[in-house]
């Protein structure tokens, strides 16, 4: 079963609410087709067909209801969750969605995550990178982590887009083109050195873009590791197999073979980026994995198997 598990959907309304709520970066995600319109639903299922795809799996990255007043986040993701909730329902056989927290405030993150699971059928829970500045790895996440660790679910990773907090990326025009992927790799790194991976074995930790520049620096962290982070419970090279990755990676063919040899092919899960990669660029998201040289079996499992094993889905569920 083909499953895209980097793909966006976001409502007017619910972006309405982010912008009185205070996000001024909703304007990037308005007019791309990436809405719950009867049209732009066609447009997105003849896309999803003709690429083979038979289901996304949704997540309202980066605009996610991560604010420091509470009841602010706590509207926003309710928002986002019943929404999601409503279009999986709808189209049961095409989406299923990861939950939206409201972060950084645990307790009640935690009261949104069990409506999310036993309520409104979320298959896990999507964060950005950072959180209102904060590490993944900061402490007062764990008991969020320790819940999807018990419930053996899905921590999905998005780039915040807020250029890993640095001048050097947020003032020279580079947040999306270089920044994203670091802030793929900082989060990542951050989670390894605290032992997030090998503390919560059973929550399922996806990084999207081909986990960032990890592919190209996993010896390297290996031998830097001892004397620059020497409390970091287990190697690196480890700990990042213990992770899955998405193949967002803009349809480079050297990037996604560099993932497959240092990660390993069956920890890569096929994404799209929809509706940032959409018309022919959607398709190219799928075809670039036939076409860097894989083996056949290595192309149908990142294709077809991986995420569909991970989830638990198949042709035969609802």
């Amino acid at each position: 079963m083909r499953i895209d598990v980097h793909a966006h959907l976001w409502s007017e309304r619910y972006l309405d609410l982010l912008a009185r709520l205070g996000n001024s970066r909703t304007a990037v995600h308005r007019g791309l087709g990436a809405g719950e319109t009867d049209d732009e639903l066609r447009e997105r299922f003849a896309l999803m067909d003709g690429a083979g795809i038979q289901m996304q799996i949704l997540s309202v990255t980066p605009a996610s209801p991560h604010f420091e007043r509470e009841a602010y986040a706590v509207e926003a993701a309710r928002m986002a969750n019943d929404e999601y909730a409503a279009i999986t329902r709808r189209f049961p056989d095409r989406f299923r969605a990861f939950a939206a927290l409201p972060l950084p405030h645990t307790e009640v993150a935690l009261v949104e995550l069990g409506r999310a699971f036993d309520e409104l059928g979320m298959v896990g829970a999507a964060v950005t990178t950072s959180v209102a500045g904060r590490t993944l790895a900061d402490p007062v996440f764990h008991p969020v982590y320790a819940e999807l660790n018990r419930r053996k679910s899905v921590l999905y990773i998005h780039p915040a887009g807020c250029g890993a907090e640095s001048p050097l990326i947020n003032e020279h025009r580079i947040v999306w083109s270089v920044g994203a992927p670091i802030e793929d790799t900082i989060a990542i790194m951050h989670l390894v050195v605290a032992g997030i991976p090998s503390r919560y074995p059973d929550m399922k930790i996806i990084s999207s873009h081909l986990g960032g520049l990890l592919p190209m620096v996993v010896r390297r962290v290996d031998d830097h590791i001892d004397y620059e982070a020497p409390d970091t419970p287990e190697k690196p090279s480890l700990a990042f197999r213990r992770l899955w990755y998405d193949t967002v990676g803009h349809n480079h063919v050297p990037a996604l073979r560099a993932a497959a040899e240092a990660l390993g092919a069956d920890r890569l899960l096929l994404g799209t980026d929809f509706p940032y990669q959409s018309g022919e660029l959607f398709h190219a998201a799928v075809d670039y994995v036939r076409r860097a040289g894989l083996s056949e079996d290595d192309v149908r499992a990142i294709l077809d198997r991986n995420a569909a094993s991970l989830f638990g889905l198949g042709p035969s569920l609802p």
